[in-house]
């Protein structure tokens, strides 16, 4: 792979170190939840149907970029956990349409907590509080980057 030449070196360094450090915090934050009894595909699903909403296997299958079959297992555990509601669809009887319980909505929200709990107590005890500011005032400008 060649440099841009018209990136300078210390952006394109700043740029991987980004990319590395979010992927580090990205896994970090997957070890902390949930005590490690759903798999980071569970995880995802059980997120992707609280943030959209009902979606179908084989839309599910295509947004996590597996295969249906992986997909139905995935499900089928979920489903065995109790996390998940199956309706049919009104528009066409045949598919099935899942969705969170409300054992899966809580389980969503109780992950989503604890990593915010996990993450909130290692600000505290890593950071001094120019550093967090620092942090703090970083974020609106990744954001505006991960946003383009």
């Amino acid at each position: 792979m060649s440099e841009d030449p018209s990136v300078p070196p210390r952006v394109a360094e700043s740029a991987g170190w980004i990319r590395g450090v979010v992927g580090q915090l990205h896994r970090r934050l997957r070890q902390v939840d949930n005590a490690e009894i759903l798999t980071p595909t569970q995880t995802a699903v059980l997120n992707r149907l609280h943030r959209e909403g009902p979606a179908t296997q084989a839309e599910l299958a295509a947004a996590e970029h597996v295969r249906q079959q992986s997909m139905a297992a995935t499900l089928g555990v979920l489903d065995t956990l109790g996390y998940l509601n199956r309706t049919r669809d009104p528009a066409d009887g045949r598919r099935v349409v899942l969705s969170l319980s409300d054992l899966g909505a809580k389980t969503v929200i109780g992950i989503r907590q604890h990593r915010d709990e996990w993450l909130a107590a290692a600000l505290a005890d890593e950071l001094t509080e120019d550093e967090l500011e620092t942090v703090r005032l970083a974020l609106p400008l990744l954001q505006r980057i991960a946003q383009r």
